[in-house]
């Protein structure tokens, strides 16, 4: 390795703290979660119908998980039976921007990728 591709400490920390962040919302779940509570409360089952083919208790410890790091509010409504909405904090919100970058790039790529994926098994045969 020569030493123009050797990180400073700045550039190394930056990729911890990288690292960090894409292991807690890097899951499929959790940045389907932060898009469905982009644009306000919503409530657990509702949630749970609009990411469809996630468990209860995926989902649970999904939003348990994002509350603990302050990305995400519970809120118990008093109603009979008691209601659950669940909001991005204002921590949370500022996932919303690159999450919508990444997820443009990666629509973007998407079908490139599924294009050299289909030559590759092509060539193969």
């Amino acid at each position: 390795m020569t030493p123009e591709h050797i990180l400073d400490p700045d550039e190394r920390v930056n990729c911890q703290a990288l690292g960090g962040v894409l292991a807690l919302i890097g899951d499929k779940w959790t940045i389907m979660i932060v898009g469905e509570l982009s644009d306000g409360p919503v409530r657990f089952n509702e949630l749970k119908r609009r990411i469809g083919g996630i468990t209860q208790r995926m989902l649970t410890l999904a939003l348990r998980r994002l509350e603990q790091e302050g990305l995400v509010s519970r809120t118990v409504l008093p109603t009979v039976p008691p209601g659950v909405d669940y909001e991005l904090t204002e921590y949370g919100k500022t996932l919303i921007e690159p999450l919508t970058a990444l997820g443009d790039w990666a629509g973007k790529h998407h079908a490139r990728r599924r294009n050299e994926e289909w030559h590759a098994a092509r060539s193969e045969e």
